[in-house]
């Protein structure tokens, strides 16, 4: 592959993204990550992948404008082609993200903006390196808007208004603004951020996968449902949980005191 690299560390899957000298997203490295993603979803001994860059300054920095611009012409060419309802690839990937049975992390190592953010925002947590770099959705700068789920994504997660306010002004935020937006789940120093992401990444991986899947599932679906019909979700992903030997195990073990840590925060002494 010429963009993305793998490696494995047990139940976790790393895809490092390189694509000197500024780390830009293109087609190509969306049809690789596409590959990449086709091999997550058929393995069944995966438990997280992480998304990071290769970059000590850039974790995807954003889409390639001179692609954007190649599109723009040929969109206003006499012979363009009419609108399709059809998704792009890049959407149809970070769909298959958010769709994925394991948990998907975006380890920020640096600057993300854009189609890099937008590929951030799709990833189930996003864990900060602290430093001098900026997340954000600018595309206003350029006469277009997020063209890849941004606008949806972002206002999900943060409401109308602070979209509307970051993305019609192309305002980027720190590693801190950004957390304190909830739009990162930690922030990390620098010194400790590949250890810190790999520890975080070890815990979830050592959780009922189970469990793992059908929260995850219930979680993304509460954006979409009405109340009563998510409810009827949770029910039947709580019963398929409770019918597997993992929760059967995992509560028995609790009862007979056998856990080495109580997940209720307090000293288990008996039913």
């Amino acid at each position: 592959m010429a963009f993305w690299t793998e490696a494995r560390e047990g139940a976790v899957a790393i895809a490092r993204f390189a694509n000197e000298p500024r780390n830009t997203l293109t087609l190509a490295g969306v049809e690789e990550l596409s590959e990449i993603v086709g091999r997550w979803e058929r393995d069944e001994t995966l438990r997280v992948a992480i998304l990071t860059g290769a970059s000590e300054r850039f974790f995807v920095a954003h889409y390639d404008v001179g692609q954007l611009a190649e599109g723009s012409d040929r969109l206003r060419a006499p012979d363009a082609p009419g609108p399709s309802e059809e998704l792009h690839l890049f959407n149809r990937v970070m769909l298959r993200l958010e769709a994925l049975d394991k948990i998907v992390v975006a380890a920020l190592n640096g600057q993300a903006m854009g189609g890099g953010f937008e590929l951030a925002l799709a990833c189930d947590f996003r864990l900060a390196r602290d430093g001098d770099w900026r997340y954000g959705l600018p595309e206003t700068g350029v006469g277009i808007i997020p063209g890849a789920g941004g606008t949806q994504r972002m206002t999900r997660l943060v409401g109308v208004a602070r979209a509307l306010d970051l993305i019609l002004h192309g305002r980027p935020l720190s590693p801190d603004g950004a957390l304190a937006l909830g739009l990162v789940s930690r922030v990390f120093p620098p010194e400790t951020f590949w250890s810190s992401v790999m520890g975080f990444a070890a815990n979830l991986a050592a959780r009922a996968p189970i469990a793992l899947r059908e929260a995850k599932a219930c979680v993304r679906a509460a954006a979409e449902l009405p109340f009563t019909e998510g409810l009827r979700l949770e029910q039947a992903a709580f019963r398929r949980c409770m019918e597997s030997e993992d929760a059967n195990g995992a509560m028995r073990a609790y009862l007979d005191g056998k856990t080495f840590a109580s997940p209720f925060g307090y000293p288990f002494k008996g039913r």
